[in-house]
């Protein structure tokens, strides 16, 4: 069942990326970012900065600590694919795309962009999109955890929607999410590898709940 959930979820996760890799291919990328931005609203406005918060390197923590609740194995899946791409898109992000400025940098380029009131816009260190990649592998992971096919379409509509967030609220470019969820993705599906498919899958002792035994 969990090797259904992770393809559902991965599957759902491409279609979702096709049509915007196809753009980001196609399309200059300030005349993207003006097209993404095309659905402004009031409504939106105030629906997106609450979205883009549940990427928040807190809510893949507090998750991780609720999965201690079913057992190390499911504590192991969130945190370890959400730790290890948070380290692989902050070295991205710090050493090897340090130059890579976000759309607020950019906005002559862009007139008309319909930005949110009252945001703080960040300017640089823009690819990967660390919320974009936080919201992949804390989905994805949790797609594994319940281990099946619907949700694991659900929370990968869900993490799309966060990773679009950052879109809307101009903190990323299109690219920037994009790597990001890929990023997210490699590394739930590498920790997936590990914990259900590798050596640890053997391990009766990650089936344990620390919680249920203290209960006990």
């Amino acid at each position: 069942m969990r090797d259904k959930s992770i393809r559902a979820f991965l599957l759902a996760g491409l279609l979702l990326a096709a049509p915007a890799v196809v753009c980001v291919w196609r399309m200059d990328r300030f005349a993207l970012h003006l097209a993404m931005n095309g659905f402004h609203d009031p409504f939106l406005d105030s629906l997106f900065p609450v979205v883009t918060e549940f990427a928040n390197g807190w809510v893949p923590t507090a998750l991780a600590l609720l999965m201690l609740a079913i057992s190390w194995r499911a504590f192991l899946m969130v945190g370890l694919s959400t730790g290890l791409g948070a380290v692989v898109v902050q070295f991205l992000k710090q050493v090897v795309f340090s130059g890579h400025d976000r759309p607020s940098m950019f906005l002559d380029h862009m007139p008309g962009l319909p930005l949110v009131a009252g945001l703080d816009l960040h300017h640089h260190f823009s690819f990967p999109s660390g919320h974009s990649t936080a919201a992949f592998s804390m989905c994805l992971a949790l797609a594994v955890v319940i281990g099946r096919q619907v949700p694991a379409v659900a929370l990968a509509l869900a993490a799309g929607l966060m990773a679009y967030s950052r879109v809307y609220l101009s903190q990323h470019f299109t690219e920037d999410i994009l790597a990001g969820a890929s990023i997210g993705c490699a590394s739930g599906t590498v920790v997936y590898m590990l914990l259900y498919r590798g050596r640890w899958r053997l391990n009766q002792a990650l089936d344990r709940s620390p919680w249920r035994r203290q209960n006990q």
